[in-house]
């Protein structure tokens, strides 16, 4: 069994590529039941969580993400979450590989939007704003990039020098990329506006949004987190990953149907739609389309074959 580095599974999963693989996976489906949730409690600090993700198509791969999440980690100087991917030979049963878990759901995660921009962000897309400065901003920055014709890209985080380190640290051909304190304009000025934070209170508000947008939403994982307002809601077609995990764990749609600015039955499409071309993307030009993303095992699987076959 081989064991993939971090560094590894970066190399290996290019977008371009991956996109396509993600795009394969959702066309022909695979099973992927829902994740199991476990809590386990740690003497003197807030319980662990243990989170395990299965996928499998018959007789080719099986595979499970296995998470631990542990709050107390954040005193030991330690990542808060980790976790590996395990891949499995569907035919035998042996296991294939143990894989960097944080990496490829990072590359995955950004994969599945930039999946999602190819059918529903305008072609001549140039201007991107990325909102959140954590670990993601970068995959997302660069998988956007792979799908659209992105010259220009703004940064806006709480920290505005948090911000201004990650613009100036990102070298990715011949992108513009710098800072910006002012997110009203910046989201006004965007093609394609990404957010992946972890906020509790909506920053982008439907009233600044402009003909022809495209919004990403990676961040408010959970019903109790949101980064867009009720208003984006009635002004955007909506789309997600999976209607199963975004109408139960996505914190914008959760938010704005408990509060009945949005009927779960206008969900535009899934991805397993839009890839097998039963249910349209983008309209029109003018057009404002929102993605929602939560995340599936679906996309983890996908991306630990490619992983499993270039290294």
């Amino acid at each position: 069994m081989r064991v993939i580095s971090a560094a590894e599974v970066q190399a290996a999963l290019d977008f371009e590529t991956l996109v396509g693989r993600l795009r394969d996976i959702f066309r022909r489906g695979a099973e992927a039941p829902p994740r199991h949730h476990h809590e386990i409690p740690i003497s003197g600090e807030a319980a662990q969580t243990l989170l395990l993700m299965p996928a499998w198509q018959p007789g080719r791969y099986v595979g499970v993400k296995i998470v631990t999440v542990t709050p107390g980690n954040n005193a030991r100087g330690l990542p808060s979450v980790m976790g590996a991917y395990l891949l499995v030979d569907g035919r035998n049963g042996s296991p294939s590989a143990l894989i960097d878990g944080p990496m490829l759901t990072l590359r995955r995660t950004a994969a599945a939007s930039a999946l999602a921009s190819a059918y529903l962000s305008r072609p001549d897309s140039s201007k991107l704003l990325m909102i959140g400065t954590g670990a993601l901003a970068p995959h997302l920055i660069a998988a956007h990039a792979a799908v659209r014709p992105i010259r220009d890209v703004l940064i806006w985080g709480r920290r505005t020098a948090k911000a201004q380190r990650l613009a100036k640290s990102i070298k990715i051909g011949k992108l513009r990329v710098e800072a910006t304190d002012d997110l009203e304009g910046a989201v006004r000025g965007a093609d394609v506006v990404s957010c992946a934070t972890l906020s509790y209170e909506p920053l982008v508000r439907g009233d600044w949004l402009s003909p022809g947008q495209h919004l990403d939403l990676v961040g408010a994982f959970r019903p109790d987190m949101r980064e867009t307002d009720a208003e984006v809601f009635r002004r955007a077609r909506v789309f997600v990953d999976t209607r199963e995990g975004a109408l139960a764990e996505g914190g914008d749609l959760v938010q704005a149907i408990a509060a009945g600015t949005f009927d779960p039955a206008d969900v535009a499409a899934d991805l397993f739609q839009l890839t097998r071309g039963e249910r349209a993307g983008r309209r029109f030009y003018d057009q404002i389309t929102l993605f929602k993303s939560t995340g599936s095992a679906l996309e983890d699987l996908a991306a630990a074959q490619l992983t499993v076959e270039r290294v």
